[in-house]
């Protein structure tokens, strides 16, 4: 009999993106709420029994969500704003009012801040706890979902996002700090033992409450806080006869393990492939009780590749030398992988079997469990690991030389621009010509039905190459006339010739490797397809130079070249497991340094080099920020600009992530202007950038473009006076807070006239 198996979460946007198309369709008013509902059951339905039927025996229930899980936990605990809540909208449509915003006839409402979920291209909405607001049990969702499984015959495991947690990430009214008053811990304590109470008299087996937040640093008062909130929860298991399980992951949990055992759960998640070492030599060091399961996460949640069946063994076997109990988990939830390799028939099956999504995880976690529990004159076991070992014989790819002697020839001075950039400051002033508070955008424009469909016109052959490019020309064209018609200052070309801002770049490098169907979900029904980095990289051709030039061509504008960094690059595909972080990044900064200098030679005066997700992968631990991180993702990004001359403009944007505490390196990333995601996060990251005496010059957002609404006028105005309060006007852009590539053009263009007519309005105040 194999060891015990648990899944921490399941993907739930379905293996053909089904969710994301019943609920668009919702939003259009091309399908009823009915069908949206309908087929969240059948999606719940279809992952419960695919886990049953691999042999999984914990299943996870209450992982599945319309939009996102902290939202869905802020409803359960009648964490809702009164704004929200006035709407008089049904329980869909206020959920989906506070993820995307609401403008129509029951009211006008911005969506809540939206921030990254750790160290993922996750988003996660956050909580917002006012002085009104009255902590408690109200919703139903996990009992249902429950309850739905059970009449399948699948006693799930549910899972909740526990208190700590959720309080950690919760802020109160405009993204203020929130002060976990007495009265908060005690309402939020009580809400979640009528959780365990609620299952257990439902016949709940094991409660999992995700506490990822306990892998970060701890601030005086957190263990405290945490034996508060739990003291009442583990009491309630007197009701009945579930277990409760605290599970961790994306770090380690060295300063915790010890109070969690004192507490009394009945099992501990423990992240085994981030926070392996650290984890386990807390094991050692912490007694665990016999009545204790620990969960030993040992297949990845978080990238791609296929597991290496004698490091988990070998992981497996450690932690049983310290603890009796000890159940074989995925890392993280799944959530974070794609569905299925079953769909990729272009690969090829030699490439394919280095790769395991989240349905080929589940076999693998069943493997692994079976050959924790295996005799040594197992043959069939035997086969299983020898198969499984010749993934990793270190043929799969051969180094670039090229590539690899390019590094070495690096010196100091391919890392720092020459003037500094004050000085370059004023010469691109004087060069450029930009009017006081410049107004642009963050790069892509609306990707339209239109658009998408002569791209797949292209790649089925209805089309040849000559009409797609004839037709791209003519979008720019478009859309270069309408930014000028509405007065912007720094243009873009639109980005209508790509698909993806990492995609599209990975297709003209060498040493990557594309899916067909290996969708993620990014927030709410967004979704993304990372590229897989399969080998060394290198520029395989010129990438943005022609359409760059072609837009520039068509105006007396500044056009900015647009171009996604090293970094986000990185961040955002699936990285090789067999060389290092550091070295993928600085082989992708050589590749878009080569392609900043060719912009360059084409005259183009502006170019920006996107690192969105530059914190996304910031450690959770502040001691392992510089060492781990920013000590070579910093200079990664520097090298990608260092050899433009001083009269061009380096811009850089970043979104949806906390940047207060990395501010300085931020500044020291040496752009010369960067933009950031601040509306939806009411600024606060002025306060930062002020404390800071922070150089570059900046553009936080001044509306969000992940919501329908159009911004008024008005409310644009105070955004860029709330703006000016803490920056030097000499210093600041106006744009929106990220790309457009989303949004209908409906939305785009009155939205982007209200804020070249806001613009305009301030700089009359202002007198200029």
């Amino acid at each position: 009999m194999s060891a015990i198996t648990s899944v921490i979460g399941f993907p739930r946007i379905g293996e053909n993106r089904e969710l994301k198309k019943s609920i668009e369709a919702y939003w259009k008013g091309n399908g009823s709420i009915e069908d949206m509902r309908a087929m969240a059951r059948s999606l719940r339905e279809k992952h419960w029994k695919l886990q049953k039927d691999a042999g999984v025996d914990l299943i996870p229930s209450n992982d599945f969500s319309y939009y996102d899980q902290m939202l869905d936990t802020a409803i359960l605990l009648n964490v809702v704003p009164k704004r929200y809540r006035d709407l008089g909208l049904g329980p869909e449509d206020t959920l989906f009012a506070i993820g995307r915003g609401y403008q129509g006839p029951q009211g006008d409402v911005t969506a809540q801040p939206m921030k990254k979920w750790f160290t993922t291209n996750y988003h996660y909405l956050v909580p917002e706890i006012d002085a009104e607001t009255d902590i408690r049990l109200v919703g139903t969702k996990p009992f249902d979902e429950f309850a739905e499984a059970k009449q399948l015959g699948i006693v799930t495991k549910p899972v909740v996002i526990g208190p700590y947690t959720f309080l950690k990430l919760a802020r109160g009214p405009q993204a203020a700090e929130l002060e976990l008053t007495d009265a908060i811990v005690e309402a939020t304590a009580a809400a979640y033992a009528q959780i365990v109470e609620r299952f257990n008299g439902q016949g709940a087996e094991w409660i999992q409450f995700d506490e990822p937040y306990l892998v970060l640093d701890k601030d005086d008062g957190d263990l405290d806080l945490l034996r508060r909130l739990y003291a009442p929860v583990l009491a309630a298991r007197a009701s009945g006869g579930a277990k409760v399980l605290v599970q961790t992951y994306f770090g380690h949990i060295a300063d915790t393990l010890a109070t969690l055992v004192d507490l009394g759960f009945d099992g501990i998640g423990l992240d085994l492939v981030e926070g392996r070492d650290e984890n386990l030599a807390a094991l050692q060091a912490t007694p665990i009780p016999d009545s204790v399961s620990i969960f030993a996460g040992v297949i990845n949640g978080r990238n791609i590749w296929r597991n290496d069946y004698a490091q988990s063994l070998g992981l497996v076997d450690a932690v049983h030398q310290v603890a009796r109990n000890v159940v074989v988990s995925t890392s993280d939830s799944l959530l974070h992988v794609p569905f299925t390799t079953a769909n990729e028939t272009k690969l090829g099956a030699d490439v394919l079997r280095h790769f395991a999504f989240a349905v080929e995880k589940l076999g693998e976690l069943v493997d692994v469990a079976s050959l924790a529990d295996a005799t040594d004159d197992s043959r069939k076991a035997s086969d299983v690991l020898a198969a499984n070992q010749a993934l990793f014989d270190g043929t799969r790819v051969q180094p670039d030389e090229k590539v690899t002697a390019r590094i070495a020839a690096l010196t100091e001075a391919d890392y720092t621009r020459q003037p500094a950039r004050a000085e370059r400051q004023k010469t691109q002033r004087a060069e450029l010509g930009l009017p006081l508070l410049p107004t642009t955008t963050i790069g892509s424009f609306p990707q339209t039905r239109e658009v998408r469909q002569y791209r797949a016109r292209l790649r089925k052959g209805e089309i040849d190459q000559k009409t797609y490019d004839d037709f791209i020309a003519g979008k720019i064209d478009e859309c270069i006339k309408h930014q000028e018609q509405i007065g912007l200052d720094v243009l873009v070309h639109g980005e209508f010739e790509r698909n993806d801002m990492v995609e599209y770049f990975g297709q003209n490098l060498n040493g990557f490797l594309f899916t067909q169907n290996a969708w993620v979900q990014s927030y709410g029904t967004r979704c993304v397809k990372p590229p897989i980095v399969w080998g060394d990289v290198s520029r395989a051709r010129p990438i943005t130079v022609r359409w760059s030039s072609y837009a520039q061509s068509r105006t007396n504008h500044v056009v900015k070249g647009m171009l996604t960094g090293p970094v986000t690059i990185l961040n955002w595909s699936w990285p090789r497991e067999d060389v290092s972080h550091e070295l993928q990044t600085t082989q992708l900064a050589l590749a878009i340094r080569d392609e900043v200098l060719d912009l360059e030679a084409a005259g183009i005066r502006v170019i920006q080099i996107d690192e969105a997700a530059l914190r996304e992968k910031l450690p959770v631990r502040r001691s392992d920020w510089y060492s781990k991180y920013l000590d070579w993702a910093i200079p990664a990004f520097r090298l990608v600009h260092s050899g433009v001359k001083p009269d061009t403009q380096i811009h850089t944007h970043m979104c949806y992530s906390e940047f207060n505490d990395i501010i300085r390196s931020i500044d020291n990333m040496d752009a010369d202007v960067i933009s950031f995601e601040a509306s939806r996060s009411d600024l606060t990251v002025l306060d930062a950038i002020h404390d800071a005496h922070f150089e570059t010059e900046a553009g936080p957002g001044v509306y969000d473009i992940h919501s329908p609404r159009i911004p008024s006028v008005d409310e644009i105005v105070d955004k860029i006076h709330a703006i000016l309060a803490k920056m030097d006007v000499n210093k600041v852009w106006v744009n929106p807070d990220c790309g457009l590539k989303t949004r209908g053009d409906e939305e785009t263009w009155p939205s982007l006239e209200n804020l070249v007519a806001a613009t305009k309005k301030v700089r009359e105040e202002l007198g200029k």
